[in-house]
């Protein structure tokens, strides 16, 4: 196989590999049922963030790679990467902006922790959309970020127990700075 052949059969199993993912995305009911975990549904995100920001290594390390093991193994790293980023962008908008986010109208006492609320979880959705257009891990760090900011709009202490009793500190790492790629900084927004 020649090397200019790379780049095509890694597109084309890439998009075997999502056509034959099966869609599984699920948030909770739609029903107020008042049945709320937080704490479950932001460690799933950060359990999402985590897979993605694997896939992307994996595909990184792949990418190099011509022969057809390598682009088999790099398919299946683009699928669960689309799931989990689909699965993100489902639970926040499915479960917090549908079950928890009231809106507060203008004018109204609290607006201004409304807006910054939606800001933070439209960030969610919108860096998790950008891990499934880029392989960049740097979107990972970014989409980790948001979901740092999104985190302390919720009562996430049972996690942070959980997470001291394994020995860890915290359940994310310590928000880093955040990336901006660069079609964003050109005016792109989607």
């Amino acid at each position: 196989m020649h090397g200019s052949n790379r780049p095509a059969l890694l597109v084309i199993a890439a998009l075997l590999a999502l056509i034959a993912a099966p869609a599984l995305v699920s948030a909770h009911c739609q029903v107020p049922c008042g049945i709320y975990d937080d704490d479950a549904r932001i460690a799933r995100l950060y359990e999402d963030a985590a897979t993605i920001e694997k896939a992307m290594t994996k595909m990184a390390e792949l990418a190099g790679n011509v022969d057809a093991q390598s682009a088999n193994q790099f398919a299946r790293w683009v699928a669960p990467k689309e799931q989990h980023a689909s699965h993100i962008i489902a639970v926040v908008s499915e479960y917090f902006l549908t079950q928890k986010v009231k809106s507060v109208a203008a004018g109204q006492e609290g607006r201004d922790a409304y807006l910054a609320k939606l800001a933070d979880h439209h960030a969610v959705m919108a860096a998790a959309m950008k891990t499934k257009q880029n392989a960049s891990p740097d979107y990972a760090t970014t989409l980790r970020a948001a979901l740092d900011a999104l985190s302390v709009h919720y009562d996430t202490e049972h996690l942070h127990r959980h997470c001291r009793s394994l020995g860890r500190s915290d359940h994310a790492p310590k928000p880093q700075p955040k990336l901006v790629a660069p079609e964003a900084r050109q005016g792109d927004h989607g």
